[in-house]
């Protein structure tokens, strides 16, 4: 019989060579500070200038979304951690072509994210050398990061909780005097906070005249979708830490509540302190409070934590990016050389080269002055095709689990197969509101972005890893002895061999026969 590497064995070996470094406290951190980024503390000023007040009920509205994202990705993991995350999930139950896909989809959300927050450090830095070229901190922001990700995924994890404490540590200060302006009705910059700015605003909370439409909120949802990015962060980082199994589900249940406060609670003072007219597109929000509060010195030392934020979430990327090449790499899909591993258990090939379209980024700066609204918007809709590829590994899991093929999970999502559902459908409205609202953005035809992005951007991007996928098929063909295929179906493992007869154990999540799942599925119900 010929035997293949391929497998679960395949799937056990993603994980080897890395060190489960990451505790309690890193988890809650990574958790919380992946997705507090550039998209909250500069892409909502635009946002809100863009669609008014109402703006709140975007990021409500995504806030759900994003909890029933985590909520799938939360049932994959307790199934079986893994570094490779959805990439090892898709490889599982849709097979090599569907985990090549997903892989450098979510490589392309990193990449663009990064280029898109590396031009808000620009901006933020420009605010206190507006003489500095915009590529310069670009560059040391990279030199930086790279360094601390090379050193090992402890350092990493280090880095990301102490910026993580810095982030949320000023939006709860900015909550706490918003709270206290808002409730006292204090004066700020000639205007008197309060809740009644909400309405007082031309055209209301919800306006529909002068610049505005009814639909705005609705089409704010696109550029929402990318200041939750990296929520999913959670999963790869579950490869690399000492106790998945109980920190998981425990960062996902304190994680949903604290991202909704922070979020909607600070877009919801954010309309009520200041008349959204207050805001300007490359100036942070929260800086605007702090000085038309007279405090600059404050407004300074947001504009430094701001940039610290900037720099977490590039440092996820790189830390994101370099466990998906390596998967990738293993299977034959990226090149030979991401594979590569350091003494400290750290994939520093990938690393490296994202870092190097890091640095086409920081070049990008000096040639389109529009490029972190490009870079937004293509990382929208990565972080979209990313989510939506976790809503159907849950779907396809679930439905395994309920024949009795694999071992139930520990953490199962809530109102499943219909909150998946719910969450693909929302994916895909959310798309078509990309668009629409490029369509509007601007009379140029070549200016309006998002529109582009999506009819043109996307079928060019599906040609690209096609081609990229017929370079790489023979190669993945040859490696898996021709298993391209899910390793699942209904009726149990697709393929036999002795190799993958004996992984078939409970440390995947996985028993040896349909038979010996059904009997776990039916121990875990007495």
């Amino acid at each position: 019989m010929n035997k293949s590497p391929v497998g679960l064995r395949s799937l056990h070996a993603e994980q080897t060579a890395y060190r489960q470094s990451l505790g309690r406290r890193h988890t809650q951190m990574i958790a919380i500070g992946g997705a507090i980024g550039t998209g909250l503390f500069l892409g909502s000023a635009q946002a809100l200038s863009a669609t008014g007040p109402a703006l709140v009920i975007s990021y409500a509205l995504t806030a759900v979304l994003a909890y029933l994202v985590l909520r799938a990705l939360g049932e994959l993991v307790l199934y079986r951690p893994a570094s490779g995350a959805f990439v090892s999930y898709m490889r599982e139950f849709f097979g090599e072509r569907a985990a090549y896909m997903s892989g450098w989809m979510y490589w392309l959300f990193w990449a663009c994210a990064g280029i898109a927050e590396l031009s808000a450090v620009s901006l933020y830095v420009q605010l206190w050398m507006p003489d500095m070229p915009r590529w310069a901190p670009v560059l040391i922001a990279v030199a930086l990061l790279l360094l601390i990700n090379l050193l090992s995924v402890r350092a990493f994890g280090e880095f990301e909780f102490w910026a993580a404490i810095l982030k949320v540590g000023a939006i709860v200060i900015f909550l706490l005097v918003g709270v206290v302006l808002v409730v006292g009705g204090l004066p700020v910059g000639g205007y008197q906070a309060g809740f009644r700015n909400l309405v007082d605003n031309p055209g209301g909370f919800w306006p529909i005249s002068d610049g505005f439409h009814w639909y705005g909120p609705l089409l704010a949802l696109s550029s929402v979708v990318f200041a939750y990015g990296a929520i999913e962060l959670i999963g790869v980082a579950a490869g690399e830490m000492k106790d998945p199994q109980a920190e998981v589900p425990r960062a996902i249940r304190t994680v949903t509540l604290r991202m909704a406060v922070f979020y909607v609670g600070s877009i919801l003072l954010l309309a009520s302190i200041l008349p959204i007219s207050s805001y300007t597109p490359d100036i942070s929000p929260f800086v605007t409070i702090f000085r038309a509060l007279g405090f600059g010195w404050i407004g300074n030392a947001m504009n430094a934590i701001l940039i610290v934020a900037v720099l977490s979430s590039v440092n996820s990327g790189l830390y994101a990016t370099g466990r998906i090449l390596r998967t990738l790499g293993l299977s034959k899909q990226a090149p030979a050389f991401t594979v590569k591993m350091s003494s400290s258990g750290v994939p520093w090939a990938g690393i490296v080269a994202t870092s190097a379209v890091y640095v086409l980024g920081a070049l990008l700066n000096l040639l389109d002055s529009h490029a972190f609204e490009t870079a937004l918007s293509v990382t929208s809709i990565a972080i979209m095709f990313t989510w939506a590829s976790i809503f159907a590994c849950q779907l396809r899991l679930r439905s395994l689990s309920q024949a009795g093929v694999v071992a139930r999970s520990r953490f199962e999502m809530p109102g499943s197969p219909y909150t998946s559902w719910l969450g693909l459908i929302a994916l895909a409205v959310i798309l078509v509101l990309l668009a629409a609202s490029g369509w509007n953005s601007s009379p140029d035809f070549w200016r309006k972005t998002n529109f582009l992005i999506v009819i043109i951007g996307i079928p060019a991007v599906a040609l690209i890893f096609a081609i990229g996928w017929l370079i790489v098929k023979q190669k993945v063909v040859a490696y898996t002895g021709g298993r391209m295929q899910s390793l699942w179906t209904v009726d149990g493992p697709r393929y036999r061999d002795e190799e993958d007869a004996d992984d078939r154990g409970r440390p995947t999540g996985a028993p040896a026969s349909s038979n010996d799942a059904r009997a776990a599925n039916r121990e875990q119900h007495l």
